[in-house]
C-alpha cells in the first residue's frame, strides 16, 4: 500500500485543519457490496478472484496519478517527421501508455473471448467497471478492441489474421507495421460530417484495387470523429456499387507502408483529454471487405452494441466514482459543528447518488449476462438487444447530473482542476454521445420491439419475475404493459417509454437482489408520482444509514 501524502499542515498565518486526507490505495472490489453480488449473481462467480486482483491493482494512488497526468498533458499531432516526410502520428504522455498497458495486460480489451462461457461478458464487464473509474481515455481502444470480435468473425480469412493479435495481452504503443508487434488494438472511423449517425448517406467511396490478387479495395474520402488514431487497424463503412459496406484498413500495408490515412486535425474536446479524437481523409487508402458487400451496417452492428454495452458500464462506474469520492469529502468535512456526512439533508442526497449508481450497475450487468446467454435463444438474445439500447440510453443520461451532484458535494474544492470531480464531470457526457445519443438510442428501442418478436416479451417476463415484492413496481409494469400495446403513440414518446422501461427494468433488479432498504427507496422515489430526477428527494422513512454503509463502509 503507499503511504498517504502527509502535506505541511503548519502554513505561515494559520493552521490547516478540517480537509479531508487523501484517498491513497482502495481496493475497488471489496469496498464494492453491489459489485461482488452482481459479478456472483450473474454468472461470473468463477472470475471473482481475478476481478478481485484487478481492483485492488486499478485503485492504486499511482494509477490516479497517471489518469491526471494523461488527461492534463494530453495527445499531440504530428503530421510531419523532422525531414519533412508525412507520418500522420498521435504522440501521448507516457502515462496514457501506462495505462493502456495496465488495461491490455489485464484482459480489459479480451477477457470475453479469451476466456468465452457462461459470465465471460459479466466478467468483462465488471473489469470495465473498475478501469472506467479511474480513466475513460484508455478505454476507448480497449472497448472498440472487444466489440470488433463479432465482426471481423464475419470473414474468417480475416479473423484469423486479426483476432489472435487483438486477444493478446502484451501491448506496444509503437507506431509500426502490426507483424512487427506482439498485440494489437483496433478502432472504428464511422461518422462523416454530413450524416453523424445516419450512416446510410456516408460519401466515402470504395473501389477495387486495380490488380490486385488480394482482394483489397481503394478508399477514397473523409470520417469526421475518429477515436484512438493510434490503433493498428480501424473498422470503417464505405460505399460501393452494392451499397455501404464494411472494411478492414490498417495503419500499415501488407508491404509495410503507411496506409494514405491522412489526420488533418486532433480535436479539442470538452474531456475524455487523454484520448486522442481526430478528422482524417482516406487518399486512395488500402483496406478489406469485411463481411458481405453491401451490408457493411449488418456486419458492423455487432461492434455498436459492443460499445453502447461499454458505455452503459462506464457511466455506472462514473457513478460509483463520484459516490466514492463525495462521502470521503463529506466524512472527513464538517460544517456548523457536524460532520456533513451526518446532516440529514446531505444524507439523503448522498444515499440518493448511491442509489442511482446501484441501479445503473445492476442494469449494466444484467445486459451483460443476456449477451452471454444470447445464443441459448430468441428470448435471451432479444432481451441483451433491447435492454442495452434502453440502459445506454439511460445510465448514460443519468451521468451528468450524477457527476455535478457528487461536485457539488464538495462545494467549491470540486470545481477546481487539483481535485478528481472537474475531470469527471467533463466526462460524464461522453458516453451518452458517443455510439448514438439520446434519439438514437430511443428510436433503437422501437426498432428492436418491431423487428424482434421476443423482445416485448422478454422484457415484461423480467418484470414479472419480481411481481408482489413492491406495489410500486407492481403498478409501474402495468402501466407500462398498457402503453406497450398502443404502437401508434411510440415515436413521439420514445423517451418517455424508454425512461420507464428502465427505472422498472432497475426496480425489478433491486427489489430481488438488493437490500430491503436500497429497493424500497429507490421504488419509492423514482417509481412515485412526484420524482423530478432531483436527487436528495428520497421520502423521509428512507433508511439512509443502511444505504450509505453499503455504498461504502466507513473506514
Amino acid at each position: 500500500m503507499t503511504a498517504p501524502l502527509r502535506p505541511r499542515a503548519a502554513l505561515a498565518t494559520h493552521e490547516v485543519f478540517n480537509m479531508p486526507p487523501h484517498l491513497g490505495d482502495r481496493d475497488l472490489w471489496t469496498q464494492d457490496a453491489a459489485l461482488r453480488e452482481g459479478v456472483r449473481r450473474e454468472g461470473a462467480a468463477w472470475a471473482e478472484e481475478r476481478i478481485a486482483a484487478f481492483g485492488r491493482l486499478v485503485g492504486r494512488a499511482e494509477v490516479t496519478e497517471k489518469a491526471e497526468q494523461a488527461n492534463r498533458h494530453g495527445p499531440e499531432l504530428k503530421p510531419f517527421d523532422r525531414y519533412g516526410m508525412r507520418i500522420d502520428r498521435v504522440e501521448y504522455h507516457p502515462a496514457y501508455h501506462d495505462l493502456v498497458a495496465l488495461a491490455v495486460e489485464n484482459e480489459v480489451a479480451s477477457f470475453a473471448w479469451s476466456h468465452a462461457g457462461p459470465g465471460a461478458h459479466v466478467g468483462h464487464m465488471a473489469l470495465t467497471y473498475l478501469f472506467s473509474q479511474m480513466e475513460g481515455g484508455a478505454m476507448c481502444p480497449m472497448a472498440m478492441t472487444y466489440a470488433a470480435i463479432p465482426a471481423l468473425n464475419a470473414s474468417p480469412e480475416i479473423a484469423e489474421a486479426w483476432i489472435p493479435r487483438l486477444l493478446s495481452n502484451r501491448y506496444d504503443g509503437r507506431d509500426v507495421p502490426v507483424d512487427q508487434k506482439p498485440g494489437a488494438t483496433i478502432g472504428m472511423f464511422m461518422t462523416e460530417k454530413q450524416g453523424g449517425s445516419d450512416v446510410r448517406s456516408n460519401s466515402t467511396l470504395a473501389r477495387p484495387a486495380d490488380g490486385a490478387a488480394d482482394g483489397s479495395w481503394r478508399l477514397v474520402g473523409h470520417k469526421y470523429f475518429c477515436s484512438a488514431p493510434m490503433s493498428d487497424a480501424f473498422l470503417t463503412l464505405a460505399r460501393t456499387d452494392a451499397g455501404i459496406s464494411c472494411f478492414l484498413l490498417p495503419r500499415w500495408t501488407p508491404d509495410g507502408e503507411r496506409n494514405a490515412i491522412s489526420i488533418q486535425h486532433l480535436k479539442d474536446k470538452l474531456g475524455n483529454r487523454s484520448n486522442a479524437s481526430v478528422e482524417i481523409e482516406f487518399e486512395d487508402a488500402w483496406a478489406v471487405m469485411v463481411g458481405e458487400d453491401g451490408r457493411g451496417i449488418r456486419t458492423i452492428i455487432d461492434m455498436v452494441q459492443g460499445n453502447r454495452l461499454y458505455c452503459a458500464v462506464s457511466s455506472a462506474a462514473i457513478m460509483r466514482q463520484g459516490v466514492a469520492q463525495a462521502l470521503h469529502h463529506t466524512r472527513h468535512r464538517s460544517a456548523f459543528q457536524r460532520r456533513l456526512a451526518d446532516q440529514p439533508l446531505m444524507r439523503n442526497v448522498l444515499a440518493d447518488l448511491a442509489l442511482e449508481a446501484e441501479a445503473a450497475l445492476a442494469l449494466g450487468l444484467r445486459v451483460a449476462r443476456a449477451v452471454d446467454e444470447a445464443g441459448d435463444g430468441p428470448e435471451a438474445q432479444a432481451f441483451a438487444r433491447i435492454g442495452t439500447a434502453v440502459a445506454k440510453y439511460w445510465v448514460c443520461k443519468r451521468a451528468p447530473g450524477h457527476a455535478f451532484e457528487a461536485l457539488e458535494c464538495h462545494g467549491g474544492p470540486g470545481y477546481v482542476e487539483d481535485g478528481p470531480m472537474a475531470r469527471l464531470y467533463r466526462e460524464a457526457p461522453l458516453n451518452s454521445i458517443w455510439e448514438g445519443s439520446g434519439n438514437v438510442l430511443c428510436l433503437d428501442v422501437l426498432r428492436a420491439m418491431a423487428r424482434e418478436e421476443e423482445a416485448v416479451p422478454a422484457l415484461l417476463a423480467e418484470l414479472d419475475a419480481a411481481r408482489g415484492a413492491h406495489p410500486a413496481l407492481d403498478r409501474a409494469a402495468d402501466a407500462l404493459r398498457d402503453d406497450l400495446a398502443r404502437p401508434e403513440e411510440f415515436e413521439t414518446g420514445a423517451r418517455a417509454l424508454t425512461e420507464r422501461m428502465a427505472l422498472a427494468l432497475q426496480a425489478s433488479l433491486l427489489v430481488r437482489h438488493a437490500p430491503q432498504a436500497v429497493a424500497d427507496a429507490f421504488c419509492a422515489s423514482r417509481l412515485g408520482e412526484r420524482w423530478t430526477g432531483a436527487y436528495g428527494t428520497l421520502p423521509p422513512a428512507t433508511d439512509t444509514d443502511a444505504i450509505l454503509d453499503r455504498a461504502l463502509p466507513a473506514a
